[in-house]
């Protein structure tokens, strides 16, 4: 092989990396949630504030987590996979 089909390779392998780790993170978040669903039925419907369970809060709060882990992968693509990705094809 030579060396620009190892730097593909290598990038490719980069990016599975990070997609398994943001994805596995948005699996313990949510799958906790679930669990915590379906295991503390009263600890999610205490109040945090008149008129706001934890469990609505929980809830919204695994909703920005998936914009978070978003961000953060686009913002990897962005500053470093586009910019090797570009480099490997002037080559």
């Amino acid at each position: 092989m030579d060396n620009r089909t190892k730097a593909i390779q290598a990038l490719a392998a980069e990016r599975w990396r990070v997609a398994l780790i943001l994805s596995g993170a948005m699996m313990l978040i949510y799958f906790g949630f679930i669990v915590l669903i379906a295991f503390n039925k009263p600890l999610l419907g205490s109040l945090v504030l008149p008129g706001l369970s934890l469990g609505i809060l929980l809830g919204a709060l695994v909703i920005i987590s998936a914009w978070i882990l978003i961000f953060i992968y686009v913002r990897w693509a962005n500053k470093n996979y586009d910019d090797k990705i570009a480099k490997l094809t002037r080559r």
